[in-house]
């Protein structure tokens, strides 16, 4: 007798997303794992006494969208203290930084996270005069969206300012504008860190905001933080409704190799991923590193926040370790550096926990972070060497004319994030957000809508991207990414076809988020 479904998901348009994609109409689920994909009629004799059958009504169904880049800590925080990334001006960033000063007590710091001067039409970061005049009774710091820069008030410089990296500090006339960079700005995040209890609300928060967005994983950037802990006692005690891959900042590295740790290692939800590093900074800033000036600023060529000979020297510790290594480089320079450091790793053996990877992987599988501004070379390169590309669609909605590229690279805006030509060269594709916003629906449109031929990708592609390949990227391609049977029953219901409305992608609604057979986020 064949043994009932635990849910039974039907009357759905099911897209498998596998290769070729197939569509079915309902699925069956169950201890977690699909059982069954095929015809409504077919698997109806799966509903038993106890069976959650879920009627989609013609619905779209997909593998649910793992982010492969966030930073949730980082999203809850802007979830709870003063969200800037909503503000449609300088002075409504700055309207919202007051109303959360209201809401503190009195000498607390007052936070805001995601400004983009860009999308008020505007070119000058916050200042520390501006700041100030929030008239807050506790400093004042607002966070650049691309995390490499913050404005600090003349209270916060007072505060964190002798402890700053010098060369991270703007000054105009030998005064501090307010404005810090880079390492600065990540000293600047390290003061105003959250305690373990707050951190435990923040990332609440950032799980439910992802649920409702179809995302049933994250591959979540970690560093001298409490969430590895929180996601493990989460996990535990079956609060954790997103399956996490923990990639640790290169400062983990030896603490991680003392307890004996390595790429895919963990139980349950959360496994243990790669060793991020920086190279170089980012275009906002003016800090990711180019082989050609910038359009606007015609000395400057970017830096390197970690110089080549230490990545390299990095890479070669991590990886004789057993870790995946994944590299932000954002710069054509920068990429360079990195796929050149990778090309010359030795193959490695294959990284494994339970049924995640080929039998046959023996690869690494080194992810090049944004690889915004890849050559040619580069991206023939890295498709040879198997190099993934953990690429953000969302950037392109800084690609076209009057955008943030078109300021910072002038013609050269075209030949950003070429997703088009990173997939014809074979290069193995990883969508994620970096948390700008995090929303796969929004980077999907973007991917399908880019301004220019070489950075589009046809509908099916970019959904792929976002889901089999991130999969592929944290080595689960065997058990997540696609909806067959004897994969893990990770999927989203989407209120409208992607295929029947490209043009609008970003304003389709997900419906119902099911994370390891449960469902976790029911919007009918």
């Amino acid at each position: 007798m064949t043994e009932a479904a635990d849910l039974l998901l039907t009357n759905a348009e099911v897209h498998t997303l596998a290769r070729p994609d197939e569509t079915y109409e309902a699925v069956a689920v169950r201890d977690g794992r699909i059982v069954r994909v095929g015809d409504a009629y077919d698997l109806d004799f799966l509903a038993g006494v106890d069976t959650r059958v879920v009627d989609c009504e013609g619905r779209v169904l997909l593998p649910g969208f793992i982010d492969a880049h966030t930073h949730l800590e980082l999203l809850g925080r802007k979830l709870v203290h003063a969200d800037l990334s909503e503000a449609a001006s300088r002075e409504e960033a700055l309207d919202a930084l007051r109303d959360r000063a209201a809401d503190v007590s009195a000498g607390d710091p007052v936070l805001g996270f995601g400004y983009d001067e860009h999308a008020w039409g505007e070119t000058a970061y916050l200042t520390r005069g501006e700041l100030d005049a929030v008239d807050a009774s506790g400093p004042v710091v607002a966070v650049r969206e691309d995390l490499h820069v913050a404005s600090l008030d003349s209270t916060a410089l007072a505060r964190w300012g002798d402890d700053l990296p010098a060369e991270g500090v703007q000054r105009e006339g030998g005064e501090p504008t307010g404005v810090v960079v880079e390492d600065a700005a990540a000293a600047v995040l390290d003061a105003v860190a959250p305690g373990p209890d707050e951190t435990v609300d923040l990332l609440r928060a950032a799980q439910r905001y992802a649920n409702e967005r179809g995302v049933t994983g994250v591959h979540d950037m970690v560093r001298r933080s409490h969430a590895p802990g929180v996601y493990r006692d989460l996990d535990r005690d079956g609060g954790l409704s997103l399956r996490v891959r923990l990639n640790y900042w290169a400062d983990h590295l030896d603490a991680l190799v003392e307890t004996g740790l390595r790429t895919n290692h963990g139980e349950g939800l959360v496994r243990v991923g790669a060793i991020k590093t920086f190279t170089d900074g980012s275009l906002g800033g003016r800090t990711a590193r180019l082989s050609e000036p910038y359009a606007d600023a015609p000395d400057e060529r970017g830096e390197w926040t970690v110089p080549p000979a230490e990545f390299r020297d990095l890479l070669d510790s991590a990886a004789s370790a057993g870790f995946q290594v994944a590299a932000h480089a954002i710069g054509d320079e920068a990429v360079d550096e990195v796929v050149d450091a990778f090309a010359a790793e030795a193959p490695t053996p294959p990284r494994r926990a339970g049924d995640a990877g080929d039998d046959d992987s023996a690869d690494a599988r080194h992810r090049v972070e944004h690889a915004e501004l890849a050559s040619d070379d580069a991206i023939d390169r890295m498709a040879d060497r198997g190099i993934v590309a953990s690429v953000q669609p969302n950037f392109h909605r800084w690609a076209g004319e009057g955008g943030l590229y078109a300021d910072r690279l002038g013609d050269r805006r075209t030949a950003t994030n070429r997703l088009r030509r990173l997939a014809d060269a074979g290069v193995r594709l990883a969508f994620g957000s970096d948390c700008m916003p995090l929303d796969p629906l929004f980077g999907v449109h973007h991917a399908v809508n880019a301004p220019a031929a070489a950075q589009r990708l046809g509908v099916t592609e970019a959904l792929r991207a976002y889901t089999l390949g991130s999969a592929y990227a944290g080595f689960d391609e065997r058990a997540l990414g696609t909806v067959e049977p004897g994969k893990r029953a990770d999927l989203v219901v989407l209120d409208e076809s992607p295929w029947d409305a490209p043009e609008s992608i970003r304003d389709i609604d997900v419906t119902l988020t099911v994370v390891d057979g449960s469902v976790v986020y029911d919007a009918r």
